[in-house]
């Protein structure tokens, strides 16, 4: 297989393999880094996961997800700020210097975008020192605007990076999520501007396929089937200076329904025709 060397393997893509069956796949096929995601971590396990991949030799490029910082109720607040802290402990105890945020949807009765990203700016004013602290970036990512009600009411790069500007770019930055911004005409001047200020903390792959399936959440399709042309947004990120690995993370449910091992093998081929190495 071509040089795998930034490729990573974003856990999710691959649901259907166990934490063990991943990283002996990985192993195998000379996948050198993973993304983890903390449900499956947190069953099987965080000392026994860091142990698993650490004893592997697998890099963990990001832990997913953070985030979901809007909510208006003070207990409801309090506890996800807890989560949150937790979550980077974790990040710190896999060996990745990256947690991804997914920022929250509108809460319940509630219409005010605005007021909302407020309220992320303000747990990110206590999360951003202590993630500092334990050796772990915060990346907002932008999620495309299906999402803004239920999950994520930060939409564009832009509006990433003027919640994240607030903070030193060593504790807060943005994932650069090829899915959620590929129709966004501003997207290259916005990845310019987080290149120059150091402040793109992940770089990932998924192809937009159409049509979109019933709840659209599990709609990413395989490097290569879709719409984006990926190494135009290679080019983007590393124009601006990225140089680190370069995660493929899928949500398919007939992806999800294939052989794991196949699948892992399928996408490492994809991410090979369709970047440049």
């Amino acid at each position: 297989m071509s040089d795998l060397t930034r490729f990573s393997i974003n856990q999710m893509t691959v649901k259907q393999l166990t934490l063990p069956e991943l990283v002996a796949a990985c192993r195998d096929l000379g996948v050198p880094a993973v993304g983890l995601w903390r449900e499956p971590v947190q069953e099987y396990g965080v000392d026994a996961t860091a142990k698993l991949v650490r004893d592997a030799g697998l890099a963990v490029t990001t832990l997913c997800r953070g985030g979901f910082l809007t909510a208006v109720d003070p207990e409801e607040r309090a506890a996800a700020l807890a989560d949150n802290r937790r979550a980077v402990d974790e990040a710190a105890t896999l060996g990745t210097d990256t947690l991804v945020l997914v920022s929250g949807g509108l809460p319940p009765g509630t219409k005010d975008l605005r007021a909302a990203r407020e309220r992320i700016a303000d747990a990110l004013t206590e999360l951003a020192p202590y993630a500092e602290d334990h050796g772990v970036k915060l990346a907002i990512e932008p999620l495309h605007p299906m999402f803004a009600s239920d999950r994520c009411v930060v939409s564009t790069l832009t509006q990433a990076l003027d919640l994240a500007e607030r903070f030193p770019a060593h504790q807060v930055g943005v994932t650069v999520d090829t899915y959620h911004i590929w129709w966004d005409d501003t997207a290259p001047e916005a990845i310019a501007r987080a290149g120059a200020q150091h402040r793109i903390h992940t770089f990932q792959l998924a192809d937009w396929i159409t049509p979109l399936p019933e709840g659209v959440l599990n709609g990413r399709g395989q490097i290569g089937d879709g719409a984006i042309d990926m190494r135009e947004w290679q080019g983007y990120v590393e124009a601006a200076g990225y140089t680190g690995s370069i995660e493929v993370e899928l949500f398919n449910e007939e992806l999800w329904a294939r052989d794991g091992r196949e699948l892992l093998a399928e996408t490492a081929r994809r991410w090979a025709e369709n970047v440049d190495v």
